[in-house]
């Protein structure tokens, strides 16, 4: 076996430990790697839970619009109950009957800041079926026909058309708030007779 002048083996001075340099330096680059990759891991997740949100409340919105447009379409008569709620009287292989949307602007409730679909009118206490949630803006606009020319209607007798304005707003507690804003066609109450 070889010796040194020191009288330890050969061995022994290749088998040191890090030096106190070397193991700051290690600790700061796997640092500096294990944040890039936390942050990275961060960001993913942020983004595939507003991905979530959107595709959430497209969702919600077209399912509502299919459901209003299809009723509206079949309308014989509107009542406007104002700028948040109509009553429609739909005519179908049935008979008729009326049918209300309307939008919720409290803050509490279980209609709460929703869109929602009743049967009967404004009044009636049936149980609503919510369409759309989490709505901060809304507005339903009526528009007649005069000689081709569209034009803002003001009462429910010449009232040929409809166009619904909402906005929608999910939040998070890590995120940005995720908002759609959704603006319908017209819709023509095809049934419905004018007077002007």
């Amino acid at each position: 076996m070889c010796r040194t002048k020191a009288g330890r083996p050969a061995a022994a001075r290749t088998r040191r430990g890090f030096t106190l340099v070397e193991v700051m330096a290690a600790s700061g680059l796997s640092s500096v790697v294990l944040m890039g990759v936390l942050s990275s891991f961060v960001l993913l997740g942020q983004n595939s839970y507003n991905a979530a949100n959107y595709s959430m409340m497209e969702a919600e919105s077209r399912r509502a619009l299919e459901l209003f447009t299809q009723e509206a379409r079949m309308a014989d008569n509107i009542t406007w109950n104002n700028n948040y709620s109509v009553t429609l009287s739909v005519v179908d292989v049935a008979g008729s009957s009326l049918v209300t949307y309307a939008y919720d602007n409290s803050t509490t409730g279980a209609t709460a800041r929703c869109f929602y679909r009743k049967t009967g009118a404004a009044t009636s206490t049936s149980t609503p079926l919510v369409l759309v949630r989490n709505v901060s803006d809304f507005a339903f606009r009526r528009y007649k026909i005069v000689n081709g020319s569209d034009y803002t209607a003001t009462n429910d007798l010449e009232t040929k058309q409809l166009q619904i304005a909402l906005r929608t707003v999910r939040t998070g507690a890590t995120t940005v708030n995720a908002t759609n804003a959704v603006l319908s066609a017209r819709v023509v109450l095809r049934n419905k007779s004018v007077s002007t």
